[in-house]
């Protein structure tokens, strides 16, 4: 007996495009509409079930190259293979799938030595990033023209995508004050493994710092706190990582 192949989005996405004519009846005679411009038969709602099977299959196709990254790169470099379903489960609003792939993905690399792939913050991931990630990389290809000759520059690691999707997440769950705390310091940490050449690693970690060193004690009700202390001890990771900054030597 054969056994059953697995079927892709992609499969899915061909067929929705043999089956789309022949549900929109194309052979039709075309209706003409006040001024002589053609109508579209389509919906609105057939574009977007299309674009989002063209998302999810091109997910299926970037997570299966980085099963091969993994697989190939094993004995060099430490490679997590579900940083594009963690994004496109933020895209989605699954926060909490999101968050538990991407606090796998922080415990995997932030102890790891060599960190080998990187995710591209331009041209078509834009889609499935948020407002304030596209807004940096935007301001900083337009202030800095070097960003623009060089692709390189527009590029974050796993272990950056990885945090800046677990903070996202942490705060629209109202997670506990402790959990922000824990993530303040793997930030922190990851900053200081991060080379100063890479900018957009480095403002898009400081940017995740500063979703959660901002939030204001009048506003901390509306998260999880058990305590006084829990806002505490978030204040002072605050001012350790303040403190570290005043006694970091200044480059030569």
């Amino acid at each position: 007996m054969h056994e059953k192949q697995k079927l892709f989005i992609g499969d899915i996405f061909v067929f929705k495009l043999i089956t789309f004519p022949l549900k929109q009846n194309i052979f039709s005679e075309p209706k003409v509409g006040k001024h002589g411009q053609f109508v579209v038969a389509g919906t609105e709602k057939d574009t977007s079930e299309l674009i989002e099977l063209l998302q999810k299959c091109a997910v299926e196709k970037f997570t299966t190259c980085r099963q091969l990254q993994a697989r190939q790169f094993v004995s060099l470099a430490t490679i997590v293979t579900t940083d594009y379903e963690a994004l496109y489960a933020y895209k989605r609003s699954d926060y909490q799938r999101c968050l538990q792939l991407s606090i796998q993905n922080v415990h995997t690399l932030l102890y790891a030595g060599l960190i080998y792939s990187d995710v591209a913050i331009h041209k078509v991931f834009i889609q499935l990033l948020d407002d304030d990630i596209v807004s940096l990389t935007t301001l900083m290809l337009i202030v800095n023209a070097e960003c623009r000759q060089n692709s390189s520059h527009s590029v974050i690691t796993q272990m950056t995508l990885s945090l800046y999707l677990m903070t996202q997440c942490l705060l629209k769950l109202r997670h506990s004050v402790m959990s922000l705390a824990q993530t303040l310091h793997y930030i922190t940490l990851a900053q200081r493994k991060t080379a100063a050449h890479r900018t957009l690693d480095q403002l898009t970690l400081r940017l995740a710092w500063r979703k959660i060193a901002t939030i204001r004690y009048d506003t901390i009700g509306e998260f999880n706190v058990d305590s006084k202390a829990e806002y505490s001890a978030l204040s002072s990771t605050r001012s350790q990582k303040k403190k570290l900054k005043q006694t970091t030597p200044a480059p030569l």
